[in-house]
């Protein structure tokens, strides 16, 4: 089975950005349902917290991306994670990307 061009690029940029326990790696994937974001310690292959709007489909999916950043901040920020890795999973960063890393500086991550 081959790879697609977008499993390529994941893959690329998975070979350069590796999370740890005290620097994670926030992920964020969309679908067309929904959009979500995780933090992964690569070291183990563990997911410390993660966010998404499966439940909440009220308002624009940017405003929504831009709650899961926040609130993937707080969770981090209760578990003493302040900085991270930001991996946009290959896709451009501008709408929900954006708009979920936006939420997450907001939250008060670094990256």
């Amino acid at each position: 089975m081959s790879k697609s061009h977008h499993d390529t690029k994941r893959a690329k940029i998975r070979a350069k950005i590796r999370g740890t326990k005290d620097c994670p790696r926030l992920v964020v994937f969309r679908s067309l349902q929904a959009t979500y974001a995780q933090l992964i310690n690569d070291e183990v292959g563990e997911t410390l917290c993660a966010s998404s709007d499966l439940k909440n489909k009220k308002g624009k999916r940017s405003e929504r991306a831009q709650q899961i950043g926040e609130a993937l901040a707080k969770q981090a920020l209760a578990l003493k994670i302040e900085k991270v890795r930001f991996d946009r999973a290959g896709y451009k960063y501008h709408g929900l990307v954006k708009a979920v890393a936006e939420g997450a500086r907001a939250g008060g991550l670094k990256f």
